[in-house]
């Protein structure tokens, strides 16, 4: 399996969880579930996808020292 896959999945999990702890409420218009957890969802693909290649770019990085 391509190791950058699984490290993709691992990220989007774990943004997912560490964006519950925000309380997008206070932030969004009342009564906009469906576009709240649309935001969500968008960020936590996002920061998924800046961290995944951060590591990437950190390993490849690292190799060339």
């Amino acid at each position: 399996m391509n190791y950058k896959m699984l490290i993709y999945v691992l990220n989007i999990m774990l943004c997912t969880f560490a964006l519950t702890g925000l309380n997008f409420e206070k932030i969004i218009k009342k009564n906009k579930i469906i576009e709240t957890r649309i935001l969500a969802t968008i960020l936590s693909l996002i920061l998924a996808y800046l961290l995944t290649n951060f590591i990437f770019d950190f390993l490849n990085f690292s190799k060339i020292i």
